[in-house]
């Protein structure tokens, strides 16, 4: 599968954290882009289930998006702290701090056996043996960058093809080491790369209509990678307080306050009261938060969970997936053949 194959240039992000379902994903399939799960958080199991049950709604090819694991090393007494400061607000619904790795060999030996047509990474370049085994199944491998050195190591690792993550993206920040910084914006990170690498790229960040898309090819993508535009369709298992945000203007913010890693989302009060005193440690501080996250889900209260979006939020519509797709098409996505 090559992103020349695609009658759209168009990608779904994978939407890790309850959006993604194998609904939404066919549903951009069939619509003539490449839909992608998002593996993050899931067990082997779980992910292998969502594979099979996206195979049986569409023939298209598809992707899987995997989290590369981090560092188990983190600032114990910051993290102490925090804990503490959300045990003083939250009480007893403030969960442990721990390290895993998201089920990476297991994930890793799935992939293998499931033989899907695009694997994707992200907060890391998987080791060149790693990349090799997906290729020799089949699977393309993308890994995805936020800047020019990142693009470099992924291309001498033997990526496929890099995903551009632009500093207007939701969700977390996909750096390969979890820093602040101004960052690059999609349009500066995409020219920069394509002066320096061979390789397909496909750039997201802040696209949510079909004049995004078509900005970012002629810029020299070879495709875009849009998320937030799809979290308002029926097929995303996005939580209805998030969907209702996501309509209105509130303005965005880079965090650590949910996850203990950089991402952006809508600001809300949990944002505001937790972000300054939120230290770098993933996934730990994930596990910290989550239990406080579900209850504010189950309860579809805005202020108590993550509301992941990017700086064009208020471009996204709720329609159905293919209605989102046919627009983007049609408004700038160049179909091809």
């Amino acid at each position: 599968m090559t992103l020349g194959e695609l009658r759209h240039p168009i990608v779904l992000a994978p939407l890790a954290g309850g959006p993604s379902t194998p609904a939404l994903a066919a549903a951009v399939c069939e619509a003539g882009g490449l839909g992608f799960l998002g593996a993050g958080y899931l067990t082997a199991d779980r992910m292998r289930d969502d594979i099979r049950a996206l195979r049986e709604l569409t023939a298209a090819p598809f992707g899987v998006n995997l989290f590369v694991p981090g560092s188990a090393d983190v600032d114990e007494e910051a993290v102490r702290a925090y804990v503490e400061r959300l045990r003083v607000r939250y009480g007893t619904d403030v969960g442990e701090p721990r390290f895993d790795d998201d089920d990476w060999d297991a994930k890793l030996r799935a992939l293998a056996e499931e033989k899907v047509a695009v694997v994707s990474f992200t907060f890391g370049c998987p080791a060149p043996e790693v990349i090799s085994a997906l290729q020799g199944v089949g699977s393309e491998v993308w890994v995805t960058v936020t800047d020019v050195e990142e693009a470099q190591q992924a291309q001498v690792a033997g990526a496929d093809a890099l995903v551009l993550q632009g500093i207007e993206a939701g969700g977390h920040r996909a750096s390969f080491v979890d820093r602040g910084g101004e960052g690059l914006g999609i349009l500066a990170l995409l020219r920069l790369v394509v002066r320096e690498s061979p390789l397909p790229l496909v750039a997201a960040g802040g696209i949510a209509d079909g004049a995004g898309v078509a900005a970012v090819l002629a810029a020299g993508a070879d495709a875009a990678q849009l998320g937030t535009a799809f979290l308002r369709a029926p097929e995303a298992g996005t939580n209805p307080a998030h969907k209702a945000a996501l309509a209105t203007a509130t303005p965005t913010a880079l965090t650590r306050a949910f996850t203990g890693r950089l991402a952006r989302g809508l600001v809300n009060r949990f944002l505001l009261e937790h972000s300054a005193a939120a230290p770098s440690a993933y996934p730990h501080i994930h596990y910290v938060t989550a239990p406080i996250r579900a209850v504010a889900r189950k309860r579809e209260e805005a202020d108590g969970f993550n509301l992941w979006a990017g700086q064009a939020h208020a471009l996204a519509e709720e329609r159905p997936a293919a209605e989102i797709m046919e627009k983007l098409a049609a408004e700038g996505g160049r179909p091809r053949g």
